[in-house]
C-alpha cells in the first residue's frame, strides 16, 4: 500500500492511496461515517423557555451542533460504570444556555451563547456563528444541556465526517499525432482538466477528472482515451470540527482492526481457519 497526501488540515484530509481495492476503502469509510464516535447533546433541561421555538425543537438544534471532543478523557456511556442518569466527568459534559431578548429589536441566540460548564471547559461548540433561535424582547431561554460521546450508527448527530468519499484515480491518455488542437475537449471539460499549448490538447488537472467521458465523446478525431486505476483511488475527508481529521481516519483503522480481529477469533472458534 502507498498513501500520497494532496491535502493536510485541522478539518480535512485528501490522499491518494494504492495497491488497495475499493472494498477495503469503503469499509474504512463506513467506519469513519458510523463508528467514531464524537460528542453531541443527548439530553436537555429546560428551566425556562418562552420563545416562540417548542421546547422539542430547540433541543433537536441543539444535538445537530458540533461539539469539540477528547476521545483520550471521555469514554461511550456504555462502557462507563457510573450508572447515573446524567453520566459523570468521564462520559458526561455540561452547557449552559441562559440568554434573554434585548429591549430594542430581535436577538439572535447563536451557539456561542452555548456556554460549556467549568469542569468542561474543552467541550464547547466547533463554530460559534450557529444560529439557534430569534428572541422578541423580553423572550428568555434557559436550560442545561448533556453532552456525551456516540455513533452516528445511532443518530446522525454524532457523525464526525460532512464529506467521507473517494474515486478512481484517473488515467487519460492524448494520443498526440490524432489530436488536431480543435479544443473541444477543452471546452465541455467542466473541471478544467485539459489546456491548449502549441496546437495540441495536454493533461493539467488530471486529478480533478470525474470520468464522465464528455470529452471522450466529443474528439471527433479519437485522440483522447479516458480511463481509471483499479486498484488506486482518491480520497476526500472533511469532518464536523469534531475531531482533526487525521484523528478520525487513524481511529476509523483502529476500530476496523478490532473489528477484524474479532471476526476471525469468531472463525477460529468455529473451526473454518
Amino acid at each position: 500500500m502507498q498513501i500520497e497526501i494532496l491535502k493536510k488540515s485541522y478539518a480535512e484530509v485528501h490522499f491518494i492511496v494504492r495497491g488497495v481495492s475499493p472494498r477495503f476503502m469503503n469499509s474504512l469509510r463506513r467506519a469513519m461515517m458510523a463508528d467514531v464516535p464524537v460528542m453531541a447533546v443527548d439530553d436537555v433541561y429546560i428551566v425556562e423557555n418562552t420563545s416562540v421555538m417548542y421546547d422539542e425543537v430547540l433541543a433537536h438544534r441543539l444535538g445537530l451542533i458540533p461539539l469539540k471532543t477528547d476521545l483520550d478523557y471521555y469514554v461511550l456511556p456504555e462502557e462507563c460504570g457510573c450508572g447515573s442518569e446524567t453520566g459523570c466527568h468521564k462520559c458526561s459534559a455540561v452547557l449552559v444556555l441562559n440568554v434573554e431578548g434585548r429591549e430594542n429589536g430581535v436577538t439572535v441566540v447563536y451557539s456561542k451563547d452555548l456556554k460549556p460548564h467549568e469542569a468542561n471547559p474543552e467541550v464547547k461548540p466547533v463554530n460559534e456563528k450557529i444560529p439557534i433561535v430569534k428572541l422578541a424582547p423580553g423572550q428568555r431561554i434557559k436550560l442545561e444541556a448533556y453532552a456525551r460521546l456516540g455513533k452516528a450508527i445511532k443518530h446522525a448527530k454524532w457523525s464526525p465526517v460532512v464529506r467521507c468519499t473517494y474515486k478512481y484515480y484517473p488515467v487519460i491518455l492524448i494520443v498526440d499525432s490524432k489530436c488536431t488542437g480543435c479544443g473541444l475537449c477543452i471546452d465541455v471539460c467542466h473541471k478544467n482538466v485539459f489546456t491548449l499549448k502549441s496546437g495540441k490538447a495536454y493533461v493539467v488537472n488530471q486529478l480533478e477528472c470525474d470520468l464522465c467521458d464528455e470529452c471522450v465523446d466529443r474528439c471527433a478525431q479519437n485522440a483522447l482515451n479516458v480511463d481509471f486505476d483499479k486498484n488506486s483511488l482518491i480520497f476526500f475527508l472533511e469532518t464536523t470540527g469534531s475531531l482533526p481529521a487525521w484523528k478520525v481516519l487513524s481511529e476509523a483503522c483502529r476500530i476496523l482492526k478490532l473489528k477484524s480481529e474479532a471476526f476471525l477469533k469468531q472463525l477460529n472458534e468455529l473451526g473454518v481457519v
